[in-house]
């Protein structure tokens, strides 16, 4: 898989690839380290991550996007569920990255890589007009300046499958999806509960511990690299 980074300066991307998930398999890595967040979390957050939380929204300043209200990042809408004692349980895969969302205040992108149907992706803003459905009712987000990421097409063009916000339905990754990829969005300089690089880590070992078959590689790039996974 090809994945190329032509989003803003100020953005870092962590890039993690996985093929045989078990999505269905329970995860004790997963539910331990879950349980001790969420803990922590019931004491609010510390000066340095609410420092840091404005900071991450800084990235997404776009243009003409503004990362605020309804339209800031979905780390955020996390943050909320788990102060309110209301996390989502999904499945294991995607617990996995909303765990991860809290624990380094990131947000984070999934998709399934095969429903995608090509093995380039890009990332880049949003184009004017450019939306996508990202539930099952048919509602629709509108992209424009927003960082999204995308499938390259057999001619060359990009169609916008995921954001830090909302990810499109149409390749929306699920308790079948055995071959996934991810993207957490993160600014220059780590933040105070979990270096970018560690979130890859992590991702790679609580996913993998699902099953045997379960590979996962990860890397980080910067505004203009490409790298194969």
């Amino acid at each position: 898989m090809e994945f190329t980074h032509n989003g803003p300066d100020v953005l870092r991307l962590g890039i993690v690839f996985f093929e045989g998930v078990r999505a269905v398999e329970p995860s004790s890595l997963l539910n331990n380290a879950l349980k001790e967040r969420l803990l922590e979390l019931g004491a609010g957050l510390t000066l340095d991550e609410d420092v840091f939380r404005t900071q991450v929204r800084d990235v997404f300043r776009n243009g003409s996007y503004k990362p605020t209200g309804r339209a800031k990042p979905a780390s955020e809408y996390l943050l909320r569920a788990a102060s309110e004692s209301n996390f989502p349980r999904i499945n294991t895969l995607v617990d996995c990255c909303n765990y991860l969302s809290i624990a380094s205040l990131l947000p984070i992108s999934i998709w399934d890589a095969e429903r995608a149907n090509t093995d380039t992706f890009v990332f880049r803003l949003g184009f004017e007009d450019e939306e996508y459905t990202f539930n099952s009712a048919g509602h629709v987000i509108r992209l424009k300046d927003l960082i999204v990421g995308c499938r390259v097409l057999p001619d060359n063009k990009t169609a916008a499958i995921v954001n830090a916000k909302k990810n499109s339905m149409a390749t929306k990754a699920n308790e079948l999806s055995s071959v996934v990829a991810a993207a957490v969005y993160a600014p220059m300089h780590e933040g105070p509960t979990m270096t970018l690089e560690k979130v890859c880590t992590s991702f790679v070992e609580i996913v993998s511990a699902t099953s045997t078959s379960c590979t996962g590689k990860w890397r980080i790039l910067t505004a203009g690299e490409t790298v194969h996974l």
